[in-house]
């Protein structure tokens, strides 16, 4: 218990002096179990600030913007319809989470098919901190493990970053995490570089951004059913605003519109196969 007070008056000295940080990791993950050959890739960033943290996919964040930013030219110049065929998308991982200070009370934002979420989480890792230590690039690391969303973890924090936070959902050790691993190997973070950031930075709230539908916020409970109903039907939202006089577009890879029967009856196929394939989510117990 001392040695979690310590580490809070240190996390208070470091909002103090305003050192708002930037954190790259570097995410190898494998969602399909059968292609453990084939792990997938992707650049993650956690900002910090003394307001709390946000983890997001680096590349997702990329294409957002410019989506945006073509949104606006194109309304700004008086197009009825707004076309994003031109835009080359990075990025698989749509999802964000946010995590307030000093509580550490975390949301997740993620989609299901046209429905966007705020799943407030309130679980909390129970970590196990072991005396093992190993050099994690250039920082020298502690080894701690818990059990969490149907995984056993081992990570590996720092005392030389004050900062107890860490990728994705994961917070609570007496420094920052600089390598998350899963017992199967199958899901691994580790920090690959840090910067400073500007005083005044502050990043923006994914609640606050401006969507076409409303924002969905739901408990870690309810998200549950609302995932298990997505993958049992994956277009569902979009038939309820079909059924609401919506009127919703397909576009090729081309550019060009298809015909939208046949391009719904496509798009639903292929969804179905997709989540057949992702059988080895970060969150495993998402799938009993």
């Amino acid at each position: 218990m001392k040695k979690l007070i310590i580490t809070f008056t240190l996390l208070s000295g470091l909002i103090v002096n305003g050192q708002n940080q930037r954190f790259m990791y570097e995410y190898k993950y494998i969602i399909d179990s059968t292609a453990k050959d084939k792990p997938e890739t992707e650049i993650m960033l956690l900002d910090v600030i003394p307001a709390g943290s946000k983890f997001y996919s680096k590349d997702s964040f990329e294409s957002d913007s410019l989506m945006t930013a073509s949104m606006e030219k194109q309304l700004k110049a008086g197009s009825s319809e707004i076309n994003f065929s031109g835009i080359k998308l990075k990025g698989k991982i749509a999802y964000s989470v946010e995590k307030s200070y000093p509580d550490y009370s975390v949301n997740f934002f993620t989609n299901l098919s046209a429905d966007e979420y705020m799943v407030q989480d309130k679980r909390r890792q129970e970590w196990k901190i072991l005396p093992e230590k190993e050099k994690i690039g250039e920082f020298t690391a502690q080894k701690a493990i818990c059990n969490f969303a149907g995984r056993k973890w081992t990570a590996w924090f720092t005392t030389d970053l004050p900062i107890q936070d860490g990728p994705y959902k994961f917070y609570g050790l007496p420094g920052l995490i600089v390598k998350l691993e899963d017992a199967t190997h199958s899901h691994l973070y580790e920090l690959k570089g840090n910067k400073k950031l500007p005083v005044d930075y502050k990043w923006q709230s994914t609640k606050e951004k401006e969507r076409f539908n409303a924002l969905v916020t739901i408990s870690e409970e309810k998200y549950r059913k609302a995932f298990k109903e997505y993958r049992a039907d994956p277009m569902k939202s979009e038939k309820e605003m079909l059924a609401r006089g919506f009127i919703l577009q397909e576009i090729d890879a081309s550019g060009k519109l298809v015909d939208s029967e046949k391009g719904r009856k496509d798009k639903e196929i292929k969804m179905l196969n997709d989540l057949k394939k992702q059988n080895n989510i970060l969150e495993l117990d998402l799938l009993k």
